[in-house]
């Protein structure tokens, strides 16, 4: 029956702009590459003779979950349960589906690896967990329907427009999942184009890549009322801003990345958002939030979790958030006061644009040009955050925007 085996390379198969289609690796394995990008293997074999040939597929997980060995020793399993009249898959041990909760946690245990923020898996197991799923989590995944998604959205689709489309993203994903495993069969009911646009009302459109941010003229008195409060998360944030980091930088902080007789904070690579290590001066005011931590100590995270939250983990993903609702200044984002530092070193320093960029861990200039800047600018960014440190610590912040040129003027 089979005249060659082994046909695809795993370099092909993990290549990102592989075309739509189905690519053979020979004994009725293939590979089902689909026009978002998302793949799975499929084993493909007729039943039957003559006119009453049946062509028959069957589902074998989704890549990379299922690796290209795992899926031609199911392939081979297939071919022997063929040739012994069997069906290729066992329908006794299939009869059992599994629950939509189930392939929830199995897509992000799955592509949550590729995550770097800790907040964005935080998310999607809050999104796709009782908050709003929970009339489907225990249904048998190949049970849940089109009337099923439409109770999960209807009642939040206008009052939270940019959750609603999120989630909507998220159950399509886990569904088509489920598919690609063998577990649903049809058209996936959480589908927009040609299916849920002709249920619901065009969403507003969404805002993308803007974070609320507190006018940086506000910031100084924000940290001030920050600064009265004990609370691991006031910390956290006083921390943030003095440092211009982002929320999963800070979070997941360990102690080892802190050298602080030399004053400096490196950050690894597998923790910033572009892969690039990054070092982060520290000020005397971050030291004066780290010190007494530091001798404090009672695991490797420098902002370890408080109260039922162990503290061999971090802080919640939400804790800062929360701490900003209890200071009434919910509307605006931790993330936001990287764009307040950002428009401070603009519109009231001298400091060259590169160095601000460089604070942010932003790249400038083209590939070439970032290829001869080998330097991080440490030194430059060190006057740089002092001079924020400064500004954030004044009473009179405001008045003393002149001095603050002078300082970003001699470079």
């Amino acid at each position: 029956m089979v005249r060659s085996l082994n046909l695809l390379a795993e370099t092909t198969i993990r290549k990102k702009d592989l075309k739509g289609g189905r690519y053979s690796d020979g004994g009725g394995l293939y590979l089902r590459v689909r026009k978002g990008g998302t793949k799975s293997w499929s084993f493909i074999h007729f039943k039957g003779s003559g006119t009453g040939r049946e062509w028959k597929e069957v589902g074998l997980g989704s890549y990379p979950s299922v690796s290209l060995k795992d899926a031609r020793i199911a392939a081979t399993d297939c071919r022997d349960r063929l040739r012994r009249g069997l069906d290729p898959i066992d329908t006794e041990a299939k009869t059992e589906k599994p629950t939509f909760a189930k392939c929830a946690e199995d897509l992000i245990a799955a592509v949550g690896k590729g995550w770097r923020n800790a907040k964005h898996k935080a998310q999607w197991e809050m999104t796709l967990g009782d908050a709003y799923c929970k009339s489907i989590r225990k249904k048998p995944v190949d049970e849940v329907d089109t009337a099923d998604i439409l109770e999960i959205l209807k009642p939040i689709w206008f009052e939270k427009p940019e959750t609603a489309q999120r989630l909507r993203g998220r159950i399509e994903r886990v569904l088509d999942a489920a598919k690609a495993g063998g577990h649903r069969s049809g058209e996936n009911p959480a589908l927009w184009r040609g299916h849920l646009q002709h249920l619901l009302a065009k969403g507003k459109k969404l805002s993308r890549g803007h974070h609320a941010a507190m006018p940086y003229a506000d910031v100084p008195a924000f940290v001030k009322r920050l600064r009265a409060s004990e609370a691991m998360s006031a910390k956290a944030m006083d921390f943030l801003i003095l440092t211009a980091a982002r929320s999963g930088e800070v979070l997941g902080a360990k102690w080892p990345e802190f050298d602080l007789d030399e004053k400096v904070w490196t950050v690894p690579a597998d923790r910033m958002k572009a892969g690039v290590l990054h070092r982060v001066p520290l000020t005397d005011a971050a030291l004066a939030i780290l010190m007494p931590l530091y001798d404090a100590r009672v695991s490797d995270y420098v902002f370890p979790g408080e109260s039922k939250r162990p503290v061999d983990m971090p802080l919640s993903v939400m804790a800062m958030t929360m701490q900003m609702r209890r200071m009434d200044v919910g509307h605006f984002t931790p993330h936001g006061f990287r764009s307040a530092f950002r428009d401070w070193a603009g519109d009231e320093t001298s400091f060259p644009r590169e160095v601000a960029e460089a604070a942010l861990a932003h790249k400038v200039g083209d590939a070439v040009e970032n290829a001869y800047r080998r330097s991080d600018a440490l030194e430059k960014r060190r006057k740089l955050m002092a001079a924020w440190a400064n500004y954030l610590d004044s009473p009179a912040s405001r008045a003393k925007v002149g001095n603050l040129r002078l300082v970003g003027g001699n470079r």
